[in-house]
């Protein structure tokens, strides 16, 4: 059942190249989610190693990795992407252990997608052109792209090296450089990503990795740092907001994909079995921590019933369990903070009015580990705190509909705008609604599918700034116009 030997790894800082041993021993503990065991210890660096590690990627900027050739850069890295894919099971492994995620869903919708990030950006980099305007024959105009220097990549925990990928990638396209801090939860597969990179032939100094937390550690010191350019982060919006102030007296440029309480909207004339077996997984996947999850279902009153039977009986099929298991659909939560911030939520539906349709507990025969039952929440009002507050768990909240009108209302009656999606059959109904939803993403008839050449992002408190394709360039790269009077 188990491919790989079940190991975790010490996850040390990777500066200019190599491994740097924990200063003045400052270390932290790494925990396994699921068995509330030790894994292994993370060193936590010290202001002086993120000056240590920006100043690397400074140096790098025009350094070695300046005289590299598009072509040589997209070689380097597609080469990145092929030694993930031949390390597939430790990363997944190593993902496994560290979110409580199943196994099989780290291979498929983390480490394979990751490895896809870097596969699509070095064939999209070869593709990319410069503006070029001739200006009634007085004068030319054209552009001439840069890097924009030293990124920093602040990272979430609940798609640690998908996330990271989907922001390495593009800033290495653009010969740019990264000090990538991970979250304190999820440190190893950011830890060997490093050196996987060092083997596809990145010069020193272009990647590096700090481990630490956000308040007056690595995440802080990294926001306020003068050198560095540019700001990434995906994660909490209050968070976002707290790098903002950071980075706001030297003026970075940042791209935020923040929080979501995202709607789903099903109108009676879609497929209704095909709406289920996707709900299932939008509501669900990774234990709910998935920012683009639809935590608000919104159902057309005349297949109420209907929906709620059939979604209530396949929640109730899902396994939850050893994220080693192959039978498992559902892990555990990333950690016991966490777990208890979800199980109050839960209280708090009940509190408010709720009826728990299932789930709403931990699962009897889980002994240890952070787990949770899928929870169906039907009955709350909409101005409840489970309706209002982003949960990030395995629990959704339903409501009947009556009109289209009335459901837009309800889709954009949040501070967040990052996902949605609308279920129906009607061609024009479904532009009509699409248009009128205040969201990043809007998905009609699927969830989760994603072009990498399209814009990603969030409205609102969900975020600021585009990322996917040319967007992903707009932010990893700097543009000078020169004009040229004939």
């Amino acid at each position: 059942m188990r491919q790989v030997q079940l190991k975790g790894i010490d996850c040390r800082n990777f500066i200019n190249g190599q491994y740097v041993e924990a200063a003045e021993d400052r270390k932290f503990l790494n925990i396994n989610p699921a068995t509330e065991e030790v894994i292994g210890w993370v060193a936590e660096a010290t202001q002086d190693e993120v000056d240590f590690a920006v100043k690397a990627a400074k140096a790098a900027v025009k350094g070695e990795w300046s005289t590299y050739t598009v072509k040589q850069r997209s070689q380097i890295i597609r080469k990145i992407g092929d030694l993930i894919l031949e390390n597939l099971e430790q990363f997944a492994m190593l993902e496994a252990l560290d979110t409580g995620k199943p196994y099989a869903l780290a291979m498929e919708m983390d480490i394979k997608r990751a490895a896809h990030n870097f596969h699509f950006f070095a064939d999209y980099v070869t593709s990319l052109g410069n503006e070029a305007y001739n200006q009634d024959n007085i004068a030319l105009h054209y552009t001439v792209t840069r890097p924009v220097g030293v990124v920093a990549m602040i990272n979430p925990w609940n798609l640690p090296l998908l996330l990271l990928t989907w922001k390495l990638a593009p800033c290495l396209a653009a010969g740019s450089t990264a000090v990538m801090k991970p979250a304190e939860l999820t440190p190893m597969t950011a830890t060997m990503l490093a050196e996987i990179c060092k083997q596809a032939g990145v010069p020193n100094g272009v990647v590096n990795v700090v481990h630490g937390f956000g308040k007056d550690s690595a995440g802080a010191y990294l926001s306020e740092h003068p050198l560095v350019d540019a700001i990434t982060f995906t994660g909490e919006t209050r968070t976002g907001t707290t790098i903002m102030k950071a980075a706001a007296p030297t003026l970075k440029k940042v791209s935020f994909e923040l929080g979501g309480k995202n709607p789903a909207i099903i109108f009676a004339d879609s497929d209704i079995d095909e709406v289920v077996e996707t709900t299932l997984h939008s509501s669900f996947r990774n234990q709910g921590q998935v920012c683009l999850c639809a935590s608000r279902i919104y159902v057309e009153r005349s297949i109420m019933d209907e929906f709620l039977q059939k979604f209530v009986a396949r929640t109730e099929e899902l396994v939850v369990g050893d994220p080693f298991d192959a039978n498992t659909n559902i892990g555990a939560v990333i950690g016991k903070e966490h777990y208890e911030k979800v199980m109050r939520y839960i209280e708090i539906a009940r509190e408010e009015g709720g009826t728990i349709l299932t789930g709403g507990k931990r699962p009897a025969h889980m002994e240890k580990g952070y787990f949770i039952e899928p929870t169906i929440v039907v009955g709350l009002d909409e101005n409840s705190r489970c309706v209002k507050e982003e949960i990030f768990g395995p629990v959704v909240t339903v409501w009947p509909f009556d009109s289209e009108e009335e459901v837009i209302g309800y889709a954009n009656d949040t501070t967040y705008g990052l996902g949605a999606t609308i279920w129906t059959n009607d061609l024009r109904r479904a532009h009509r609604v699409a248009g009128q939803i205040e969201s990043g993403i809007v998905w009609v008839n699927t969830w989760y599918l994603r072009d990498l050449r399209t814009p990603f992002g969030g409205m609102k408190q969900s975020g600021i700034g585009r990322e996917g394709g040319a967007h992903s360039f707009e932010f990893y790269c700097e543009q000078s116009n020169v004009t040229i009077k004939l």
